[in-house]
């Protein structure tokens, strides 16, 4: 029987690839509208390929992405929240097994890193750590948007906008800081601020790794030639590998050093005037 659903499974998944693999045969291309220097370049800067906000404001296409990113997370936060927390039972079905190993895989990690004032390091390093892991795996879905200039683009990841990850860079390293100065004071903000370079070097390296899997893409599915087969494996060993890296190091970083400007150190005992006495008169 356990045969018969793994055959059935294949023989689904590989009529399902052909069917996208035809259309993407049959549909015609646009062309190139612009050199690969010129695709290369707005997949970083975003100057060219903006979106209009509501008539609002011409914004970069990857503000999009990480509005749409950040309601589809809160909605289904709302949804798991109303229907399905409620629901949990003492036997653990496959949802709440797989919600309750990732919340207990995050506090862990902050109970490990930070043993004192680690509720709220917790929920950080999920929300986070949720965040960059959907929002590097949005860009796989493809989703279209029409620029101001008319054209039709694929919507990136939110955090290859060197903007997103300053951002998230220096919001991880304020909860840094502020924990450091509520648990132990001016001593806890020496601590953080003595790590001055540590939200850039976590904005950059975000920005670096999503980058490079971006242009990598956006390299591979310039040429026609190479559209077909190697963008599907590229972009999602790119993608998926860069999700689960990048989530593990932000969050890791950031409760490791909020560890260390949280630890309480116990104030070195004084010495009694009896043995400062007896130590001047030998």
């Amino acid at each position: 029987m356990e045969k018969k659903r793994k055959i059935r499974f294949i023989v689904v998944w590989l009529l399902i690839t052909a069917a996208f693999l035809a259309g993407s045969l049959l549909v015609p291309g646009h062309g190139k509208s612009e050199s690969v220097q010129e695709a290369m370049r707005d997949a970083v800067l975003h100057g060219t390929n903006r979106i209009s906000l509501f008539g609002l404001k011409d914004v970069n296409p990857a503000y999009i992405s990480s509005l749409v990113v950040v309601g589809a997370i809160l909605l289904a936060a709302l949804l798991l929240r109303i229907f399905v927390i409620p629901r949990f039972k003492m036997v653990p079905g496959k949802l709440q097994m797989v919600l309750e190993t990732a919340v207990g895989m995050f506090d862990g990690m902050a109970k490990g890193n930070s043993p004192h004032r680690n509720k709220f390091l917790g929920a950080y390093i999920f929300g986070a750590g949720v965040y960059i892991f959907i929002g590097t795996l949005f860009e796989l879905f493809g989703f279209q948007a029409i620029t101001t200039n008319g054209h039709t683009i694929a919507l990136p990841a939110p955090l290859s906008d060197v903007n997103a990850a300053i951002s998230l860079g220096c919001l991880s390293y304020g909860v840094i800081l502020v924990g450091g100065i509520i648990a132990n004071g001016a001593k806890g903000a020496g601590k953080a601020l003595k790590d001055f370079s540590l939200p850039i070097s976590m904005s950059f390296r975000m920005f670096g790794a999503l980058l490079s899997g971006l242009l990598v893409t956006e390299l591979v599915y310039y040429y026609v030639s190479l559209s077909f087969v190697v963008p599907v494996v590229v972009g999602v060993l790119f993608t998926l590998l860069h999700a689960l890296i990048q989530a593990y190091v932000l969050t890791t970083l950031t409760s490791m050093f909020y560890g260390e400007t949280t630890e309480k150190h116990a104030p070195k005992p004084k010495k009694s005037k009896k043995i400062k006495a007896e130590t001047v008169n030998n």
